[in-house]
């Protein structure tokens, strides 16, 4: 106990504890800036992907294989020869 509880002093209310702030506070500001950073995440996309996810999609609709079979020509072309 601490001397002042033992004096007979009057106890302080629980937001005025430091132990108390340095426990609730740590993991406060880590929801916080948690927050504040998937925030800034969604809203600041870059252009490029939000186009490259719709040129993925419109390939897809037309046919899921075509990424796979364009890879699989051009590893499969052989190689040109003056380079």
């Amino acid at each position: 106990m601490s001397e002042r509880q033992q004096a007979g002093g009057p106890q302080r209310p629980w937001w005025r504890e430091p132990m108390m702030w340095m426990v609730v506070g740590g993991p406060a500001v880590v929801v916080v800036a948690a927050s504040v950073t998937a925030f800034i995440a969604w809203n600041g996309r870059d252009p490029e992907v939000l186009r490259a996810e719709g040129v993925r999609q419109s390939v897809q609709a037309k046919d899921p294989l075509a990424p796979a079979l364009r890879a699989r020509n051009h590893a499969n072309t052989p190689a040109e020869p003056g380079r």
